[in-house]
């Protein structure tokens, strides 16, 4: 089947000093050499009039690479135009590559689609990738380029040689069980000890803080009655006038969230529906069932109701949340914060706890983190090596170790993975 060659835009959208173009696919040298005239030599930037080969009209003078492949972010031959950054000559120039026979626009990702296929990268750095172009935070930064570059994926393949050694154990014990030197029936010796110390490590990377926390932002959300102060205290954790605030009960009928990064950590705050049993009418009543379920999915509660009232199906702090006034009844006898977001009142101190609670719940800086589908797909293959050891039949052993072989193939994208191809790519940009 013939492969199209594509072009995209893949530097920011103009106006700006310098835009690049790039093209990737077996045309792509004769694209160069259409525009300019030549090939320049490869890997080195040179000077070229790019010339429209339709009108003969001259579209700019810029630099321009020649990179011809395996050797390329993509495996494939691949040009990269660096032009004056004006609209009208970007235009200009994507035009003409248009009309080009061959040549069409990217989709989003395709780029690194093409890397993938042409296995340049993995799935896992794939997956670090994309993490990448949306990082916000130097935390999120530096977990994602840890898996774009592969921490995880060099493991992996350390894991997948340990495994084939151990299949093969295992498979000379079924090949030649009638000999000494491969062991009896239950698996060669030190086969046992192989299995779990492979396990072992593989549940220490499982153990690990995950990726999504770090990738959505630690997720903190604010519950109580109605009037218990949760909305002030929601505008006063993100620096805005987020939420409205009245004396009203019921004000909040929604969940409302928001986005912020306190010291490089990126969190994700929830303000809820106040929690009461009586006088709700059925738009807040939905509200109250909404923050209940944000409420059990949240990696912290701030409860600023009742001591000892709030939901126990998540990790919940007591706050005693209006330390200005006078009203016994606002006490608490061992609040984790005393704060006031009316006065500000330790308002430092509260942000300076989320922060430290949430670092050492997230990935450390550099780490790289599992996601769902990483971490899922290691759990079977610990579980496969658990197992593996156990059974009596050596046939039922090795069908073991082969599926925990085929999960980690899954894992990096060796097989089975075209499903969520399209899901995965669809997050990059054009041009990447």
């Amino acid at each position: 089947m013939a492969i199209d060659t594509i072009f995209a835009l893949s530097s920011g959208a103009p106006p700006a000093a310098i835009a690049v173009i790039r093209i990737s696919g077996p045309e792509a040298g004769a694209a160069l050499r259409a525009l300019a005239g030549r090939l320049p030599p490869p890997r080195r930037a040179s000077f070229a009039s790019l010339v429209d080969p339709a009108s003969g009209d001259l579209l700019d003078r810029t630099l321009v690479l020649w990179l011809p492949g395996p050797a390329t972010a993509t495996g494939e031959d691949s040009v990269e135009l660096h032009l004056h950054g004006g609209r009208a000559v970007v235009a200009a120039v994507e035009a003409a590559l248009q009309r080009l026979p061959g040549l069409r626009r990217a989709g989003p990702g395709e780029f690194t689609r093409r890397a993938f296929a042409n296995g340049r990268i993995d799935l896992a750095e794939a997956e670090g990738l994309a993490d990448l172009l949306t990082a916000e935070t130097e935390l999120q930064r530096r977990a994602a380029q840890a898996m774009a570059s592969g921490a995880l994926s060099r493991v992996v393949e350390t894991w997948r040689l340990r495994l084939l050694g151990l299949s093969a154990q295992l498979e000379a014990a079924l090949d030649f069980s009638d000999e000494d030197d491969v062991g009896d029936t239950g698996g060669p010796p030190g086969f046992g000890d192989g299995c779990a110390a492979l396990a072992g490590e593989i549940k220490g990377w499982l153990a690990r803080p995950r990726a999504e926390p770090l990738r959505e932002g630690f997720r903190v959300v604010l519950a109580g009655p109605p009037n218990a102060g949760k909305s002030t205290l929601f505008n006063a954790l993100v620096e805005a006038e987020a939420a409205i605030t009245a004396p009203e009960a019921g004000t909040t009928r929604d969940v409302l969230t928001r986005s912020v990064a306190l010291d490089g950590v990126p969190f994700t705050f929830a303000d809820t529906a106040g929690l009461r049993d009586e006088g709700a009418g059925a738009v807040e009543r939905i509200g109250i069932a909404r923050a209940l379920a944000e409420a059990s999915r949240a990696d912290l509660v701030l409860w600023l109701g009742p001591e000892g009232e709030g939901p126990r199906d998540a990790p919940l702090w007591e706050i005693e949340a209006q330390a200005d006034r006078a009203d016994p009844a606002c006490r608490k006898v061992a609040p984790v914060c005393r704060v006031s977001a009316v006065t500000g009142e330790g308002l430092a101190d509260l942000r300076a706890a989320l922060v430290e609670h949430a670092r050492a719940a997230l990935p450390k800086a550099g780490d790289a983190a599992l996601n769902a589908r990483q971490h899922h797909l290691l759990s079977e293959v610990a579980a496969s090596l658990a197992l593996a050891p156990d059974h009596h039949d050596l046939l039922l052993g090795a069908e073991e170790l082969r599926s925990a072989r085929g999960a980690l193939d899954r894992l990096v994208g060796r097989t089975g993975v075209e499903d969520m191809l399209d899901a995965l790519f669809g997050r990059f940009c054009i041009g990447k």
